[in-house]
């Protein structure tokens, strides 16, 4: 197998509060665990000045080039790898969701509750991943019964058949119930991070805020211009929300440029993937649309990258039939165990975050693995050896 000497990377990252600079260094310290992990050498270059999206040069070698290199030996396996990492974050549309007052979140993240329940995203989430519908009923339920307790302790002297003059203690009480007790207490589960994650999936899946559309038109052109670097491998990785984010922005480049992947090995590795989280809805008929122009793409191989433990996925959900497309050659699911890429003790540290468990995918291992977010975006070998479990991840 011929190993990838240059590589462009479109990395879509995840719905978090982290630009590409940041980003490029939790890249950094997960690529600097799996070089310990799997024996190889590792540097990471300094973003570009002025790139936009950030990028950077990521070069890997072989141990035994670095001796030859040295003078230390001849006639060892040598390999290098150069891997220019574009990192295209949502940072800018987090940021304005979570801009608002505490109240306006609130009230936005109930509107979404209700436009996905309407549009039929919660049928779908539990009739295709339970687990999943879970995942979008809990924030929701958990703020409502603060609600409720809230509005029980305001009116409390009522229930009592005190005057309603004691309103005027219970009243600020049941505030400094909500803003002091239970706020803080939410932040542990990343409630109001959570309620703006599905006003964007809505918005995502509606296509009707022209501010998310422009900022897709705009990344649109960005990755096109990436896209006319030379390189032996084309990986586009995407995580989480970013996996809706890809879709679009691919999607766009292939309904005006049908053949821009022409004579181009192209990976689309999508990574605890939640397309299906925006493309249930009933008006998201445009992402549905452009995950098939990507699954017919001749020149893309989709990775599915999925996890059992990780509830925040649609696990063994194919996502190319689910989107109407059951014609179209399918995504090839690689079913992965977190349990497997680290420590037990590192384990149990986490297993119950299930956000933390969810960032997993793209962060450093513990130990050799099947799959290593570094080698699929960095190794030697073609990204498309992490969709047989029998292929090696290193050179022989």
């Amino acid at each position: 197998m011929k190993l990838i000497e240059k590589r462009v990377v479109l990395h879509f990252t995840g719905f978090e509060p982290l630009d590409g600079v940041a980003h490029r260094a939790r890249y950094e310290r997960s690529a600097r665990q799996s070089a310990a992990v799997w024996g190889y050498s590792l540097e990471t270059g300094a973003p570009e000045a002025g790139s936009d999206p950030l990028s950077f040069v990521v070069t890997t070698g072989g141990r035994d080039a670095d001796k030859a290199a040295a003078g230390e030996g001849t006639g060892f396996p040598s390999w290098q790898t150069k891997s220019r990492i574009h990192m295209v974050d949502h940072d800018t549309l987090v940021t304005r969701l979570r801009g608002g007052n505490t109240l306006s979140q609130i009230m936005a993240g109930f509107r979404s509750c209700a436009e996905i329940m309407l549009e039929g995203g919660m049928r779908g989430y539990f009739r295709h991943a339970w687990r999943f519908g879970l995942f979008f009923l809990f924030p929701f339920l958990l703020t409502a019964l603060a609600i409720a307790l809230t509005a029980q302790i305001a009116i409390m002297p009522y229930g009592l058949g005190f005057s309603p003059w004691h309103m005027l203690w219970s009243g600020p009480l049941a505030l400094c119930f909500f803003i002091f007790a239970f706020l803080p207490f939410s932040e542990r589960f990343h409630t109001l991070h959570l309620f703006a994650d599905w006003v964007m999936a809505v918005a995502l899946g509606r296509m009707d805020r022209t501010d998310f559309n422009d900022w897709l038109e705009d990344r649109a052109a960005a990755v096109r211009n990436a896209l006319d670097e030379e390189a032996d491998e084309y990986v586009i990785s995407s995580h989480s929300m970013g996996s809706s984010v890809a879709a679009h922005v691919i999607g766009i480049l292939l309904e005006r440029e049908p053949e821009i992947f022409r004579g181009k090995r192209v990976v689309f590795a999508t990574l605890g993937s939640a397309i299906l989280q925006c493309a249930l809805l009933s008006s998201a008929t445009q992402l549905r649309a452009r995950v098939g122009l990507i699954a017919r793409c001749p020149e893309i191989s989709w990775l599915d990258v999925q996890c059992l433990t990780d509830s925040i996925n649609f696990y063994k959900v194919p996502v190319v039939a689910i989107s109407g497309h059951a014609d179209a050659p399918p995504a090839k699911m690689i079913l992965i165990r977190v349990k497997q890429m680290l420590t037990p003790e590192h384990y149990r540290k986490i297993r119950k975050d299930q956000l933390r468990v969810h960032r997993q995918y793209v962060l450093g291992p513990d130990l050799q693995a099947s799959f290593d977010f570094t080698l699929l975006t960095s190794g030697p070998m073609p990204a498309s050896v992490f969709a047989d479990p029998d292929e090696k991840r290193m050179p022989g």
